[in-house]
């Protein structure tokens, strides 16, 4: 067993989760102690103007500066979480084998066979002391694949070890909606459903000035229009087959600009919660059961509407014992054991990949970088 820590920034811009386990990477898998760590005003502003450089970058220009900037600090911030975690859990650098540096992402074009995760791998490991693995996605994308879901072997795992038989789908909502199906047979599919957060958080904060739409009360307070749900289910994306998977600016929110503030937090709502059940469609039978993880699940509104849409059989994953909020760090922790196994990351069944793919790029820390 290798003690591992993950970091792992969402596309919601909220802040960092880093977390602890210990793992073989295969199916052995032990939580260990976590933390969150917010993002700062000036921070946020940062990856937020990297996000908006990143949609001009054309390929084979050098980095924008808003990115290189963004990348500088957000390095320094999750090493700040790495000795905040540590310092809490009361462990030393050296008790960490290895730490999964997921990055940021600020641009996903698998398409054309590109995706930029920021963090500077090598400037982490001086900082910490502790050798890291990041560019998760790179190898992936190069060689075909969506670079995306990433966490599946993850959720597999933890299906194992909570001793489920039945088929399950776990769904995370974080930034980008996702969902992995585990079949009763060992079956892994997975792709990325549709919006998750993001455009709500979005709405939220030009709304509102809070950064989510705190416990579903704005959607609770409006009406989901149904016409505009219907135009923004109207997109290719959902009748296309799997894998697939989105960047985070892939849908707009400027169908409901007309609409009041809690009217289009409700229907932005509702939109998640229809991708979900739409991506649904491609999994083979009905699952028994539904698990979400990430940060939809704090809004019961969303869950609400979840639960009804796909009548019943919906659970956060704490009723399984798991740590809801923690799982994508955990997931990189995991992912960073299998690369230093050199496991596969990803799987045609998750991310289209022509066939079992491993990944990740290590950076050994040598000398620790003072303050």
């Amino acid at each position: 067993m290798i003690r591992a820590l993950g970091l792992m920034s969402g596309t919601s811009l909220d802040g960092i989760d880093a977390a602890i386990i210990e793992t073989d990477g295969e199916g052995a898998v032990r939580p260990g102690p976590s933390t969150f760590v917010a993002y700062k005003p000036e921070e946020r502003k940062l990856l937020s103007l990297a996000l908006e450089a990143a949609k001009a970058w054309q390929p084979h220009e050098p980095v924008p500066e808003e990115i290189a900037e963004a990348e500088r600090h957000f390095t320094l911030a999750n090493a700040l979480a790495v000795r905040q975690l540590l310092a809490e859990a009361e462990l030393k650098p050296a008790d960490i084998s290895i730490i999964g540096f997921h990055g940021q992402t600020v641009l996903h074009q698998p398409e054309r066979r590109r995706t930029v995760q920021i963090g500077l791998g090598d400037v982490l490991a001086r900082l910490t002391g502790i050798d890291v693995v990041n560019d998760f996605r790179s190898a992936d994308v190069a060689a075909g694949g969506q670079g995306a879901p990433l966490v599946p072997l993850y959720h597999q795992a933890l299906a194992k070890s909570a001793g489920l038989t039945e088929s399950v789908a776990i769904v995370n909502i974080g930034g980008v909606g996702n969902v992995t199906y585990v079949g009763t047979d060992g079956a892994l599919i997975a792709f990325d459903t549709g919006p998750g957060n993001a455009l709500i958080d979005d709405w939220a904060m030009e709304k509102t000035g809070e950064p989510v739409d705190r416990d579903g009360a704005l959607a609770s307070s409006g009406e989901v229009d149904m016409d505009v749900l219907e135009r923004l289910m109207d997109h290719p994306f959902f009748e296309a087959p799997p894998p697939k998977s989105l960047d985070r600016f892939s849908f707009s929110p400027e169908e409901v600009r007309h609409l009041s503030a809690p009217d289009g937090a409700a229907t932005l709502t509702a939109f998640t919660v229809e991708a979900i059940a739409r991506g649904l469609a491609h999994v083979p039978g009905v699952p028994s059961r539904f698990v979400v993880c990430g940060g939809g699940r704090h809004n019961p509104v969303l869950m609400s509407m979840l639960n009804k849409r796909l009548q019943g059989g919906v659970l956060p994953a704490e009723d399984l014992g798991w740590r809801g909020d923690d799982i994508e760090a955990e997931a990189f922790a995991y992912l960073a054991v299998r690369s230093l196994r050199g496991m596969p990351l990803s799987l045609p069944g998750t991310t289209g990949v022509p066939e079992p793919m491993p990944g990740g790029r290590l950076h050994r820390a040598g000398k620790v970088l003072t303050d």
